[in-house]
């Protein structure tokens, strides 16, 4: 069986309305989930800044919680804080 090449392959995604993706909750996908712990925050917005999602909430130039209805859980934002007020917890363990 022959393989088809790049340009015989069908779009793999078309993008039929631009800046939809706040319609669809996508928050049930993860596994694990952000945490802050406000007394630990340095309200530097490292989280807002790397977040492929847009689910960190700011408000004031400070970080307010995070939208878990469009997280999916991917750490980037535990990973950049460098306060290390940001943990990622199994969910449902809360």
């Amino acid at each position: 069986m022959k393989l088809p090449t790049w340009k015989e392959m069908p779009e793999g995604i078309v993008i039929l309305e631009a800046g939809n993706a706040q319609e669809y909750e996508t928050g049930s996908w993860r596994t694990f989930r952000p945490v802050v712990d406000k007394s630990k925050c340095i309200n530097c917005l490292f989280c807002w800044i790397y977040c492929p999602d847009t689910s960190i909430i700011v408000k004031d130039e400070k970080m307010e919680g995070i939208d878990y209805s469009h997280c999916k859980g991917c750490g980037i934002c535990s990973k950049v804080c460098p306060a290390k007020a940001i943990s990622m917890v199994e969910e449902g363990s809360l």
